[in-house]
């Protein structure tokens, strides 16, 4: 199984969406808690090469994008592959 990481913030309805279709898969998933100007964004941020905006996807460690991205592979039906 895919080690999936996400970066969040409180009240983003972004992330829940994105958090929502992972459920759906019946994924688990490493979320971490990324309010603007933290550390967690920073990484997030470093990790995404440069992107600001959460949340933030990564599926072993790449970079996948963000809600509309991993929406994006799910009606390509490319987000199962990856979730292998």
């Amino acid at each position: 199984m895919a080690e999936i990481e996400i970066y969040t913030s409180l009240w983003c309805p972004y992330c829940a969406r994105a958090k929502a279709l992972l459920d759906s898969k019946g994924v688990s998933y490493v979320e971490h808690d990324a309010p603007s100007g933290s550390k967690k964004r920073e990484e997030a941020i470093s990790r995404s090469g440069g992107r600001t905006t959460v949340p933030q996807v990564f599926i072993n460690g790449q970079a996948i994008g963000g809600s509309d991205d991993l929406a994006a592979l799910e009606r390509a039906g490319k987000l199962d592959p990856l979730l292998a």
